[in-house]
């Protein structure tokens, strides 16, 4: 069943991401943050009939639907959480387009975010809580293999095997900087840096330095997902569901076939195929960032150049909004802030906003296609999403 155009985004909200949240709850944020997208779409609060929760970073995930639902004063018709990691958001975008096109809602309204607990990642109890029994029992013995050790293995492998250099990773990040100064959101938007500051950043996990991973922060965002038929008669310019895909090909990288291959190459593949487009149609990428390694094998993989060339291409393309090939516009989740979860709803929000043209200072010359992608895990789950302006594109 192709469900191309069925379903468009009708609202969004975004909250500026911050270190400290001041003593404000998950629950807090996400309900600020429902409100602006409800607003945004010109509706009201009793309008929205579906609800699609990510995660909370730091409470239990434990009927935590209706416990977001509760607290927005909502009685939707359709509800669940969505857990893929990185990945997660678009794929709560993709659920919502179904659930719309098949009825069971008209309004779907997806929620991500959260407060940053540094304690769930970065302490020896909170690993063992998010790891698989693989990565305990194979990764854990040999050091402390959290997300940072896993894509410096990555990053490394391709080195080795395509030749990929340092200095074009440290490129990616420069560039999205550079995005990042013209976004008051953004985290880190007051200074550009160089691929020397990249470089002589201190070394985290060779060969990644700490210019180069990401920054947890807390924050939230949320995207208002309505049926075609309704999206024309209100007040934003529709954003178009126009190519969906999915794949997961293994959890822990111990599983991984090759580690330097991601299950992208699968999930983009059936975006384009749905979408009926090819990666040289989109204007505009916006990728999962969490470090500049997994923009240049998600490059590869979607498409959009030979599979071990993605560090000669991201240094001969100028990646930033004003660039041939603007990617991360918002500045990446390495600029803008891995707000939990909402870090990867960035890259959905910050499409809609190019695409409606209100991407301001920012704003793109050419504006009628975007790929985004979410990563969940070290490689692992990927969710695709083509967004146009035009329902009708592809076909």
């Amino acid at each position: 069943m192709n469900i191309s155009g069925s379903a468009a985004i009708t609202g969004i909200g975004e909250l500026k991401p911050e270190i400290n949240a001041g003593g404000r709850s998950s629950l807090d944020l996400l309900s600020e943050v429902a409100n602006r997208a409800i607003k945004d779409a010109g509706l009201k609060k009793s309008d929205i009939d579906g609800l699609l929760v990510t995660p909370p970073a730091e409470d239990s995930c434990f009927m935590w639907p209706a416990q977001v639902a509760e607290y927005l004063k909502m009685s939707p018709s359709y509800i669940n959480i969505v857990e893929l990691g990185g990945a997660s958001a678009c794929a709560a975008i993709t659920r919502a387009a179904l659930a719309v096109t098949a009825g069971l809602c008209r309004h779907c309204l997806c929620l991500s975010g959260g407060i940053w607990d540094s304690q769930v990642f970065n302490s020896q109890e909170g690993k063992l809580a998010v790891m698989s029994r693989a990565e305990i029992d194979y990764e854990l013995p040999y050091g402390p293999m959290g997300f940072n050790s896993g894509y410096a293995l990555i990053a490394h492998r391709h080195m080795y095997e395509y030749g990929t250099t340092a200095e074009q990773m440290a490129k990616i990040a420069v560039d999205q900087r550079q995005n990042a100064l013209a976004n008051p959101d953004a985290l880190f938007n007051k200074q550009a840096i160089s691929i020397e500051d990249v470089l002589n950043s201190p070394l985290i996990v060779d060969p990644i330095h700490l210019l180069e991973i990401v920054r947890p922060c807390s924050g939230a965002a949320a995207v208002l997902v309505s049926r075609w038929e309704e999206a024309a008669d209100m007040p934003n310019v529709p954003v178009y569901l126009l190519g969906m895909g999915e794949a997961c090909t293994h959890n822990s990288i111990v599983y991984s076939d090759s580690i330097t291959v991601s299950p992208v190459k699968f999930s983009a593949a059936r975006a384009f195929a749905m979408a009926g487009l090819k990666p040289a149609d989109m204007d505009l990428l916006s990728l999962y960032d969490c470090y500049p390694i997994t923009v240049i094998i998600t490059l590869e993989d979607a498409g959009f150049c030979e599979k071990g060339a993605g560090g000669d291409f991201v240094q001969s393309h100028d990646l930033t909004y004003r660039g041939d090939l603007p990617l991360n516009t918002h500045g990446g989740q390495l600029s803008f802030g891995q707000p939990s979860y909402a870090g990867g709803m960035s890259h959905v929000t910050e499409a809609v906003r190019q695409l409606r043209g209100t991407a301001e200072k920012r704003q793109i010359e050419k504006n009628r296609l975007a790929f985004v992608n979410g990563n969940g895990g070290v490689m692992s789950t990927q969710s695709s999403l083509i967004l146009g302006r035009d329902k009708n594109e592809g076909r």
